[in-house]
């Protein structure tokens, strides 16, 4: 069994406040990733290495400031995987965050004590970061809230890289008033109105457990929906291999000079997946770039303004705490083949906390056009939740 941790990493004696007490997330409670910089913190990522090289930092992340800067009061900073290198949220050197919702499943990572915390009910608002799943997955094996924002519409300064062009702040919430209070603080020129058509692409959902599929789509609205594939003809592991060559050489540019010359001490699956990616020629990275291209342009010409993709966040309910590390491995590998296709083109995606199966909870995710992200949050509420016990 994984020794269980507290959601927190460093609770602050005094919640931080910023200099106005009033705006759209007055007295709302945050917990926020170990990845972004507050100043005259430590900001540790997850490793304890990275914390002792580096020192408080100097400068506050501008999504964190911006927070503060409507009301929002932050609690401490939370736990995550390794470096943020993971998505079932076990990290080997501090702990697994207890998953409030499941609670002998794991909560997901890498922005596990953020999830966690916001399903427990110990905050209001968690920000996390999201490079190949880390808010969206937590999310749906935590039943809560986890939003994606469209890449670029937040500042990714003063967070520790992962893969920068694939990397964005992102955000779990308990309801979708707050989500949409959050949205509107980053995204103030775009309306919500107008009709959208929702589309359920077979092929998303036939990489679905059968169980979880008929969870989710009994608790869809009815009505008329598009069920035509997303990729016609085509092979959607494709996508996973292209994210994985072009995810990996970022990671080993942005953070293997500081591994090699510091050899930290991570725990199995981390150490793995880093040694892949130096391991990435630039010939195969240039030809990833070039089908990520293709990939960008498919979705955009496939994807309206008006159209909003519908389909299961994860395969399944998140694995059992005692699952072996190849198994996690499996269902990692499973579950990103769902999760890249936000990411290739920087598109929005909010998962919502639709079912439960098994015991435990799932998400059904909202994908749409990129800046549609007020749309999809707006539209999420045709989608009624599950109560869950934790919240």
């Amino acid at each position: 069994m994984l020794p269980t941790c507290d959601p927190f990493i460093r609770k602050f004696d005094t919640p931080l406040r910023g200099s106005r007490p009033s705006g759209a997330l007055a007295g709302l409670r945050v917990g926020v990733k170990d990845g972004f910089d507050i100043a005259g913190h430590v900001t540790g990522a997850g490793c304890p290495e990275w914390a002792d090289f580096h020192g408080p930092a100097t400068k506050t992340s501008p999504v964190v400031q911006a927070l503060l800067d409507v009301g929002a009061e932050i609690i401490g900073k939370t736990q995550m995987d390794e470096l943020a290198y993971s998505l079932m949220g076990v990290n080997a050197r501090y702990g697994t965050p207890l998953n409030p919702a499941a609670p002998d499943r794991v909560p997901g990572g890498s922005s596990s004590g953020s999830a966690a915390s916001v399903a427990a009910g110990l905050v209001d608002i968690g920000l996390g970061s999201d490079t190949g799943g880390s808010v969206r997955l937590p999310a749906s094996f935590c039943g809560v809230y986890g939003w994606r924002p469209t890449h670029g519409l937040m500042s990714g300064e003063n967070l520790v890289p992962l893969a920068p062009s694939y990397d964005t702040p992102g955000f779990f919430t308990r309801d979708l008033p707050t989500m949409a209070a959050i949205a509107s603080v980053f995204q103030k020129d775009q309306t919500p109105e107008g009709p959208v058509t929702f589309w359920l692409p077979s092929d998303l959902w036939s990489l679905v457990d059968d169980g979880v599929a008929g969870a989710l789509r009994a608790s869809c609205p009815a009505g008329e929906c598009r069920l035509d594939p997303l990729l016609p003809g085509g092979d959607l592991t494709d996508w996973l291999h292209v994210f994985r060559i072009h995810q990996g050489y970022e990671i080993w540019q942005a953070l293997g000079p500081w591994i090699e010359q510091h050899q930290p001490d991570f725990g199995p699956g981390i150490r793995e997946r880093f040694d892949t990616a130096s391991k990435i020629s630039k010939q195969e990275f240039d030809s990833a770039v070039e089908r990520r291209s293709a990939i960008r342009s498919h979705l955009e010409t496939s994807i309206a303004p008006t159209t909003i993709l519908v389909f299961p966040t994860s395969p399944g309910v998140a694995p059992l705490r005692t699952t072996p590390q190849e198994d996690l491995d499996v269902f990692r590998n499973a579950a990103l083949t769902l999760l890249c296709v936000a990411g290739h083109a920087g598109l929005p995606q909010i998962s919502v906390p639709l079912a439960i199966y098994d015991g435990a909870p799932i998400g059904l995710s909202l994908l749409g056009a990129r800046g549609t992200d007020l749309r999809l949050i707006a539209a999420a509420q045709t989608f009624a939740p599950v109560s869950l016990a934790h919240t």
